[in-house]
């Protein structure tokens, strides 16, 4: 028989007598590796081979290691086993149903006779412990689907029943089944070698979930739970679990009093006048930069006939996310309200001739856009119906793009250092299947999209088939001092819409070229932007998205007059001030503002009052004490106009008099 050769990402070749599995290449490397192993990419696919996968000769494999982002999943993947199991040992007559890996975890949804109590959480987790210890063989047989319904059924297991059924329906002859010990599951896989792998479980929370998702079926016991290769991470993920309840933007937003929500206007937020600074700083931050990037904005309609809709294809891809009405007494006209800016955008560019000469041409729109999201998924600001964007489109030649691309990631980065959100990660995805276009087209977007970011010197990493079916597109996905990830920016290649509405240029062959155009966000959704940059902080905004940046506190009412001089100073120099003038102690007016993460806390005294200074606590707890009131000024409004993340009065060099408040 002839030899087995497995490629590995380094190009070398391992070489075997027979055909490996994943777990016996990982051996030959070094027993490190193998200790860690869960499994493996395959001649560049996206999903994750089962170690106990068996190669072919040629293949090219990059081993999963269970410390890895990916391998996380397959050790979830077996928790969430591991939880079945520990349930059906504790618990008699429970059928088990679905138990896979969510973005936060994996949960196990469960058919009981007695609904799960929260002390039942303690009970499970310490027997899923247990389980892990007793480091029971993962072992994956294959049976006919037959003897899979037998056997399932003699265990009254009716949901795998049901699965199996379906699956032989479509005509799956084998079917997988996952042992550990004597308890086994249908599962397609993968999982990794032993339960003792999984070193690290957490059970979070229990829930109610209809079987399949339809409320005509019974409610099942949904218990979620969270898995980890080491004991530090899973400590690490509690405590930003923990954080995060604390930063929870509905929460903080009440406190600060940001933003509201009616029952009359599900899923569409009012902004305060406190958010509205906040909503308007963001907006003209961006405003002010796309004069340095070439930008100019545009005001389009909020609501169409459907016609426009019908043309670029959201009509027919995308109705059950749009609104729409009938207006008119006589003709019943079908309009709707836009989504996105996009359509109308194209209107636009197809309403004056363009030459070559004229492109890149770019307009950004902070249009409001509506959008239907099921009552289920809204979520606070971050998941809502009414929104607005920092949305702009580009118009280009396809030499252009690369370029293009390049002015993007500048214009993002700045505004990402700027907010202080310098940790984000960079996803290409490429082309699906049922793609438009040709492969020549494709070739030069993703290639474009590549090039942009290796002459930028920017790590990427490759999401294939995960592009738009009308173009690849660059994600930027955001991490948050929770290390929790948000998709943010985005900038999409599409050569789709312009062809729709039938958009040319001329060129310098004096005939007419279709335009690329260019999908592109920095900040996102700006209500979504603003939920998570709330939980990203905290709440304590930098200077100059502060709503209110300095308050005046009086001691007595001996002080008023010079403190309305002070706020009236301050105010003519662009500063938002308030002055709380009310008959309440010193003390509880200071708590009160740092409770609503007021950067500047001015107390003033007859001592102040009398030498024209001001006292100046910060947020952080240091106190500077007889500061004139030119130097507070000039200091406060430089950190206001230069956007900086922390308060210049904090530098020791420049305000050698601060203390820090006990």
């Amino acid at each position: 028989m002839s030899s087995v050769n497995i490629q590995l990402p380094d190009n070398s070749i391992k070489n075997f007598a027979q055909a490996p599995t994943i777990l016996q290449v990982a051996e030959a490397i070094g027993p490190g590796l193998a200790k860690n192993c869960v499994g493996g990419f395959i001649n560049g696919s996206k999903e994750i081979a089962d170690l106990r996968t068996v190669l072919k000769d040629n293949d090219k494999l990059s081993i999963v290691t269970a410390n890895s982002e990916q391998g996380r999943e397959v050790l979830r993947h077996s928790g969430a086993h591991i939880m079945a199991q520990a349930v059906q040992e504790l618990f008699k007559n429970v059928k088990v149903t679905i138990g896979p890996v969510v973005e936060e975890g994996f949960y196990y949804d469960f058919d009981t006779p007695q609904p799960f109590v929260p002390e039942d959480l303690e009970k499970i987790e310490k027997r899923m412990m247990e389980i892990v210890n007793r480091n029971l063989p993962i072992v994956r047989e294959v049976w006919d689907a037959d003897k899979a319904i037998s056997t399932f059924k003699n265990l009254d297991e009716t949901y795998k029943v049901e699965l199996i059924q379906a699956l032989k329906d479509k005509g799956d002859e084998d079917i997988s089944v996952y042992k550990q010990g004597e308890w086994f599951d249908l599962c397609r896989g993968p999982h990794v070698q032993s339960t003792g792998q999984v070193k690290a479980i957490k059970v979070l929370s229990i829930a109610g979930a209809y079987w399949r998702g339809d409320q005509a079926n019974k409610q099942l016991q949904r218990v979620y739970a969270i898995a980890f290769n080491d004991k530090k991470e899973l400590k690490e993920y509690l405590h930003n679990l923990e954080e995060a309840k604390k930063r929870d933007h509905r929460k903080v937003g009440k406190e600060l009093n940001l933003f509201m929500f009616h029952d009359w206007a599900p899923g569409m937020p009012f902004f305060t006048p406190k958010g509205t600074v906040i909503y308007n700083e963001l907006c003209n931050f961006i405003r002010d930069l796309y004069k340095k990037y070439g930008y100019q904005e545009v005001i389009t309609p909020q609501i169409y006939d459907t016609e426009l809709f019908k043309t670029s294809g959201h009509y027919q891809h995308y109705k059950e996310n749009m609104y729409f009405s009938h207006v008119g007494a006589e003709t019943k006209s079908e309009v709707g309200m836009k989504p996105m800016n996009c359509p109308g955008h194209c209107l636009l560019y197809a309403s004056e001739k363009h030459s070559y000469r004229e492109l890149p041409y770019r307009i950004a729109d902070f249009g409001r856009l509506h959008r239907y999201e099921s009552s289920g998924a809204l979520h606070g600001l971050t998941r809502v119906r009414s929104m607005s964007q920092d949305d702009a489109h580009v118009f280009c030649t396809e030499a252009q793009i690369q370029s293009e691309i390049e002015s993007f990631m500048t214009f993002l980065n700045q505004v990402y250092q700027t907010l202080g959100m310098s940790e984000y990660k960079v996803l290409i995805a490429t082309r699906p299947e049922g793609r438009m276009g040709t492969e020549e087209s494709w070739d030069h977007a993703e290639g474009a999209l590549t090039g942009a970011m290796e002459k930028l010197n920017i790590p990427y990493q490759i999401s294939p088939g995960d592009g738009a079916f009308y173009g690849p597109k660059i994600e930027i996905h955001f991490v948050d001092v929770m290390k929790r990830t948000w998709q943010l920016g985005t900038v999409q290649v599409d050569p789709n819409l312009p062809a729709s509405f039938k958009l040319s240029y001329v060129g310098d062959d004096n005939s007419e070229h279709r335009p690329i155009m260019l999908h592109r966000a920095i900040l996102g959704t700006l209500e979504r932007f603003i939920g998570i940059y709330i939980e990203h902080c905290g709440g304590r905004f930098p200077l100059w998205l502060c709503p209110t940046q300095v308050m005046i506190m009086n001691v007595t009412d001996r002080q008023n007059e010079y403190c309305e001089k002070i706020k009236a100073s301050l105010e003519a120099q662009g500063l938002r001030v308030e002055f709380d003038k009310r008959n309440e102690k010193l003390g509880y007016k200071i708590r009160e503002a740092q409770l609503k993460q007021i950067p500047y806390m001015l107390t003033i005294g007859d001592k102040e009052m009398e030498q024209e200074t001001v006292s100046i606590r910060l947020r952080s707890g240091t106190v500077i004490n007889a500061m004139s009131l030119k130097d507070f000024t000039e200091t406060v409004q430089r950190e206001y106009k230069t956007k900086a993340l922390t308060s210049l009065l904090e530098d020791p060099n420049t305000n050698p008099t601060k203390e820090t408040a006990h």
